[in-house]
């Protein structure tokens, strides 16, 4: 009897060690999917599922990668949302990041290589957007400490081994001694607003000499590109991926790292920095003085200009100036000669009057000196609005109407013979400005 209870708790406790050993697959986990439209979310999504593109989309699309623990077989279905980059669309956010899932939702945020000029307005958008609805979810301000501690705690306990037995998060694997983490960093999670994030710079394969020459884009402003967002992700407690469609390489790194980061599944990546289209920096990892060691390879900029200083946006020639439309009123064509006549005629009323000395008029003597005369009070300035204000004759619109009238057409005659008049007078007075 002894023996038999003896053996019979040997079997449950290999059964109990075995049950505690398999970790199974949790289905309620979720990613959520931000960022400008024309980044490329929907893209990069289908190729982490293994499916085409879609050719339409729009509000808060739904989808799932398949899961596999190849340790164990174990398998589930992550949940993806796509939330469209439109500003009408953020009210649907509550659908997918609520009260009820804030621990189990992975917010992705993306943006896009061939917009680098875009980043920083485009980031602080979405970072903004996620902060006020964390800030108006229907949670005790204690629930969202713990969100900011659980963020924190995961940022500390971050170890890469380079083992192929062990995941990156090694402590995920066991209990975390609070007491024996390190304290976080210079500029370390500095705003903290208690959900993972993994920023993904997409479409990385435009990094050519297509794209440097276009930009004119040397290495240096890659790099600079690089400092720039590995600090922000730095200050947000963010993880950082470049990736490419036309490279596998970087969105099977990035799906790996989304199952280990959510379900606690091994990665092994190490983190790289020097390739430039294919950054991988994972949370926890990144410091200032590693970030350092890059802005000292960046010959020519200062890593503390402002970005949009060293990235500037192309310009596109179809600038629009941010003023007010001038009206002018059009005025009648007999009203305007009328009144530019009436100004002639008191011009030359006043040279009759003064002498010249109204309006100085000038015409060369024979010894090169400049002396003034009068005008004729019925000059040919005069002449020629009064002429144009005689009442025109009318004219036919087309060739099909019939001959012009004989009266007709001899006014014009005579005012084409004045035209030709005033041209030859205006031109022997300049041939007699010119000095001999």
């Amino acid at each position: 009897m002894g023996t038999t209870k003896v053996e019979k708790n040997l079997w449950l406790a290999t059964l109990f060690e075995q049950k505690r050993g398999f970790r199974k697959l949790v289905s309620n986990k979720s990613v959520l999917v931000v960022g400008d439209n024309g980044t490329g979310k929907s893209s990069l999504i289908a190729k982490l599922q293994g499916r085409r593109p879609p050719k339409y989309g729009g509000g808060l699309e739904f989808g799932y990668i398949d899961v596999e623990d190849e340790s164990n077989g174990d398998k589930t279905q992550l949940v993806v949302w796509i939330l469209d980059g439109d500003a009408g669309h953020t009210n649907l956010l509550p659908i997918a990041l609520n009260e009820n899932n804030l621990g189990e939702v992975l917010v992705m945020l993306t943006v896009s290589m061939m917009v680098p000029w875009t980043w920083p307005e485009q980031l602080k958008y979405w970072i903004n957007v996620l902060e006020r609805h964390i800030e108006i979810l229907p949670l005790a301000a204690e629930q969202k400490e713990a969100a900011r501690k659980r963020l924190v705690t995961k940022w500390q306990s971050y170890c890469y081994t380079g083992s192929t037995l062990q995941p990156t998060n090694g402590c995920q694997n066991k209990e975390i001694d609070v007491d024996e983490l390190l304290p976080l960093t210079k500029d370390a999670l500095t705003t903290n607003i208690g959900l993972d994030l993994v920023v993904v710079v997409t479409k990385t394969d435009c990094m050519g000499a297509a794209f440097h020459m276009e930009h004119e884009y040397g290495d240096q402003h890659f790099d600079f590109m690089q400092q720039w967002i590995r600090k922000f992700c730095l200050r947000h407690g963010a993880a950082l991926f470049y990736t490419s469609l036309k490279k596998a390489t970087t969105c099977d790194n990035l799906q790996k790292y989304l199952f280990h980061r959510l379900y606690g599944l091994p990665f092994q990546t190490p983190p790289m920095v020097a390739d430039q289209d294919a950054v991988l920096v994972p949370a926890g990892w990144d410091t200032l003085k590693k970030i350092d060691i890059l802005t000292e390879n960046i010959p020519g900029l200062d890593p503390d200009c402002d970005y949009t200083d060293i990235i500037k946006a192309p310009f596109t020639g179809s600038a629009i100036f941010n003023r007010d439309l001038e009206f002018v009123e059009t005025v009648d064509e007999q009203a305007f000669l009328a009144r530019q006549l009436e100004i002639l005629r008191k011009l030359n009323q006043a040279d009759a009057e003064g002498g010249g000395d109204s309006i100085s008029r000038t015409h060369p003597t024979s010894t090169g000196q400049c002396s003034p005369t009068n005008p004729d009070p019925d000059g040919p300035l005069a002449k020629f609005f009064a002429k144009l204000m005689e009442k025109k004759p009318p004219i036919s619109s087309s060739a099909g109407d019939g001959p012009v009238s004989e009266s007709g057409r001899n006014d014009t005659e005579k005012l084409a013979a004045e035209l030709d008049r005033l041209s030859s007078s205006i031109k022997k007075k300049k041939d007699q400005k010119k000095p001999k």
